[in-house]
């Protein structure tokens, strides 16, 4: 009987063993673990494969169901059906018992190889009995279970009376590599409990599932089972008990063992190797290729190279991944799939969509891997309608492909076309895995549509994946985003599942920042610090340093920032970027430059958080200087990028409207970003404070689309600003006759109609938008102290020293109007009797806000306070006057950027 051995991979096996399997080349992620013992592949030399499998079927139901006496003239009949008289072998016809076993044996190896359940069958049935027949039976087992028919190949096991090692191997292996552990687990020890001992291919079959269900516990024992047996000296089992304690999280343990493992292979390098990048140790990953190459002299197979280009693309290591590249060529691996496969992943995240492509298309074979990596890269660069076509070629089109397709829809913020994938899916009874649940939960939470939301949150829980700690987590995260925040309250007090507790710990604190709930935030955050067993991660973190960022607490994001740097987080870009906003944002340019500074690599939000924490503090000059600096390191700007730019030229000393305005103009050939209504908008900001109205007027005409509220609304406001009133009208009748959504623009348009008396109009606008649903966040300026948010909205007497506030802002007043300030009460949008405009305009809320910080810090220190809108007019006039009587400087910063008033003047030279 011819066997398939690979000599380097397989230890001797008794030749009693029909079957042979193939122990793993890798335990790397790309490849399975081996076969446990399988029919070989190999055709007996008198076979020729072209004949069909009916003349077999035929061949076995004549040869063991027929007279003796009738097998000669059934012979001749058949033989028709061979190419040629040596085809056929005479002895294959013989009526002995073991020329009936072999005739069994190459025919299951037939069916296996024609994937003919029919055949497998017809051959079972043959048998009179299996139980007799462990050998036989076990060739049944193993074929059944090449077949996909794991169900069948368990009653040919249960009906033995004997079944050897190979019976019980080739179960345990099948239930370990088919989501059924907990059976192979059973299995196993039930083979131990009869007395058979388990053998190299048993060991490799129950780490396995160890592996499967990362049983750090029983891999341990198994371990121990394995040195006693002497088995631990196989290199299979060594490198399977590697990977056991690798998934499990105990990297130690891994190599302890690979440093006491008497002789290596390629695989125990790959094993260790993928063990280090999984625990993102990429740079230990190169270092073990290197001694690999080293100390033992092997040469790398196309699962070292795959490694070895996922730890580049982890740590973004162009020039390595680069050279793995030319060593894969030079050393005959350029046109491996797997290897090619691998530099897709790679281009796609630290190359060009070119690249990519150009991988792709040299391909001389691409695997269903391949297109769906072409269709993740075309997703990852936002080509998404690029990467549908590739989706539409893919001729085997499965729940991977398809799973693809809808995380790329979610990726590139395409929320109802996921929906409607997901919906094909559930239609044509495609297979729903995790990740499609997660997927579409995840295409929910971009759409932020209530109902829909609730749609699916009820059909993941009707189809029973409600208590997927996975799903379940990513629910709660939809919720959040969606504005459900009672639901996803109810599901975190409900959590019991402590392996994602920090994830939905995380979740909670992001949904608390997205919806405004500033102090659930914080004092979330600080029950995180005070459960000991749970860690603020790098999302947890950035969240809360943007709450910190908006509230101005400059106190708690420093100490944020000394937790982020002990942590081991500030590598990450996002958390550094946040840090620096949140330094921007809290006045402290100082430390966010520093920061900055020191950071080893910047992305395009890293430059727009610098500049744009510039243009807070309206420093145009240094902020079109880090452009410059930008410019020359070949960071590709991004549509923020520009908007950010375009505004600096308001902030500058220099007029240079010229060079703003070619900028504009060229962004489309030079960054290949088409202008949107916010480029325009800024432009229109610019032009107006260097007083080009006509410039202004010419650039909306010539717009190539309809231009927006927003333009009108800049506009607007930069005639008033400079008094243009003619200009000023006509921005206010186009935003007039406006059909607007927007709250903040709805309230606009209501005061546009109130500054002209035309109170039944502004009242109008008001009751519209009550009828749709929208909803202006009232103005509130807010002060820390204490490490406290004290909030005031216009005329606020909630606070707990109300009293104290009035009392020393009437006071502040009679000095104000005694250094020269007039109340402007132009600025007073309610329908009220004039002497009761002054009581409306005292008791803004940026008045309370700077009397309590008057009265509540040390004298000669500044006062810092928040606005959550436009400073109006006259609190800025007033505050001009405070800085005089107070001798104080006080900073306000508002939806323009920061206020600084001291001596009667402000940083913003009155342009706000």
């Amino acid at each position: 009987m011819a066997t398939i051995i690979h000599s380097t991979l397989l230890p001797s096996i008794p030749q009693s063993y029909l079957v042979t399997s193939l122990p793993p080349k890798s335990l790397h992620h790309h490849q399975t673990l081996p076969s446990i013992p399988c029919l070989s592949l190999a055709k007996p030399k008198q076979i020729e494969i072209p004949f069909s499998s009916s003349s077999i079927k035929f061949l076995l139901k004549s040869h063991t169901t027929q007279p003796k006496q009738q097998k000669q003239p059934q012979q001749q009949q058949l033989q028709p059906h061979y190419s040629s008289p040596e085809v056929f072998d005479s002895s294959f016809l013989s009526d002995d018992n073991d020329s009936l076993s072999d005739r069994r044996h190459h025919l299951l190896r037939f069916s296996i190889d024609n994937n003919d359940f029919d055949l497998a069958r017809e051959i079972h049935a043959s048998v009179v009995k299996v139980e007799g027949h462990t050998h036989i039976a076990n060739s049944l087992i193993v074929a059944y279970l090449r077949l996909g028919h794991i169900n069948d190949a368990h009653k040919v096991f249960a009906c033995l009376s004997s079944p050897d090692v190979v019976s019980y191997t080739a179960l345990i292996s099948a239930y370990a590599k088919s989501n059924r552990e907990g059976q192979a687990i059973e299995l196993f020890f039930k083979m131990r409990d009869s007395g058979i001992e388990p053998n190299e291919y048993s060991f490799v079959a129950i780490l396995t599932a160890c592996i499967r269900q990362s049983d750090l516990q029983l891999g341990s024992q198994i371990h121990s089972l394995a040195i006693k047996t002497a088995y631990f000296f196989c290199i299979y089992v060594s490198n399977a008990l590697m990977a056991t304690y690798l998934e499990s999280n105990s990297s130690d343990d891994a190599n302890q063992l690979f440093g006491e493992m008497p002789q290596r292979d390629v695989a125990s390098w790959n094993t260790v190797m993928s063990g280090a990048v999984k625990k993102l140790q990429y740079e230990r990953a190169f270092e073990l290729f290197h001694n690999m190459q080293q100390i033992d002299g092997f040469r790398v197979d196309k699962f070292t190279l795959s490694i070895l280009l996922d730890a580049s693309k982890g740590s973004f290591a162009w020039m390595k991944g680069r050279e793995i590249h030319a060593y894969a060529h030079k050393n005959g691996f350029g046109s491996n799939v797997s290897v090619n496969n691998a530099l897709i992943g790679f281009y796609t995240k630290c190359g060009s969509i070119e690249d990519v492509v150009a991988i792709f298309e040299k391909m001389p074979i691409k695997d269903v891997i391949s297109w769906t990596g072409m269709l993740n890269a075309y997703m990852e660069f936002g080509l998404v309608e690029a990467a549908v076509q590739i989706f539409d070629q893919i001729w085997d089109q499965n729940s991977i492909s398809y799973n693809a397709l809808l995380a790329g829809y979610c990726q590139n913020g395409e929320g109802s076309r996921a929906l409607e994938l997901f919906q094909d899916m559930v239609e044509e009874g495609m297979e729903l895995s995790d990740f499609t649940l997660t997927s579409v939960v995840n295409a929910c939470a971009i759409l932020s549509e209530v109902a829909v939301s609730k749609q699916i949150h009820g059909f993941i829980l009707k189809v029973g994946f409600g208590s997927n700690p996975v799903i379940e987590a990513a629910l709660l995260d939809m919720c959040t985003k969606c504005g459900r925040m009672d639901d996803a309250h109810m599901m975190f007090s409900q959590w019991s599942n402590q392996q994602h507790y920090s994830i939905v710990w995380t979740s909670m604190i992001c949904g608390y920042a997205r919806n405004g709930k500033i102090n659930e935030t914080l004092s979330l955050f600080s029950m995180m610090q005070v459960e000991g067993d749970i860690i603020a991660d790098e999302v947890a973190s950035t969240a809360v340093l943007g709450v910190c960022g908006l509230l101005g607490f400059h106190d708690i994001g420093k100490q944020l920032h000394s937790y982020v740097l002990k942590s081991g987080f500030l590598y990450d870009l996002g958390v550094s970027n946040a840090i620096i906003s949140m330094y921007a944002k809290c006045a402290n340019m100082e430390d966010a430059s520093k920061l900055f500074d020191l950071m080893p690599k910047h992305d395009t939000v890293s430059w727009n958080c610098l500049i744009g924490g510039l243009l807070l503090h309206r420093q145009g000059n240094e902020a079109l200087a880090a452009w410059s600096k930008m410019e020359e390191m070949g960071i590709k700007p991004d549509s923020i990028t520009l908007v950010l730019i375009i505004s600096a030229y308001i902030h500058i000393s220099t007029n240079l409207v010229d060079a703003c305005c070619s900028l504009l103009f060229s962004m489309k050939s030079l960054y290949g970003i088409e202008p949107t209504s916010a480029h325009y908008a800024s432009m229109i900001g610019v032009f107006c404070y260097w007083s080009y109205f006509n410039k202004a007027e010419e650039l909306i005409s010539n717009m190539p689309f309809e231009p927006d509220g927003s333009v009108w609304r800049a506009l607007l406001d930069s005639c008033r600003l400079r008094s243009n009133t003619t200009l000023g009208k006509w921005a206010a009748k186009h935003l007039l006759a406006m059909d607007l959504h927007d709250p903040s623009m709805c309230i606009l348009v209501a005061n546009l109609y109130s500054a002209s008396g035309r109170w039944h109009c502004s009242e109008r606008i008001r009751e519209k938008m009550q009828e749709k649903g929208l909803q202006k966040l009232p103005g509130r300026s807010w002060i820390i102290h204490q490490n406290r948010v004290h909030s005031f909205f216009a005329r606020d007497k909630s606070h707990i020293h109300t009293k104290d506030i009035y009392s020393g802002l009437d006071i502040l007043i009679l000095e104000c109007m005694k250094a020269g300030y007039v109340p402007d009460t132009s600025f007073v949008l309610h329908e009220v009797e004039e002497n009761q405009k002054k009581d409306f305009l005292f008791y803004h809320s940026a008045k309370l806000a700077v009397t309590y910080g008057l009265l509540m810090t040390g004298h000669g220190k500044p006062v810092h306070v928040m606005k959550n809108i436009h400073l109006c007019g006259d609190c800025h006039t007033f505050l001009k006057y405070v800085s005089i009587v107070t001798k104080r400087e006080v900073s306000l910063r508002d939806a323009s950027g920061f206020h600084n008033f001291r001596d009667g003047e402000c940083s913003c030279r009155d342009y706000w």
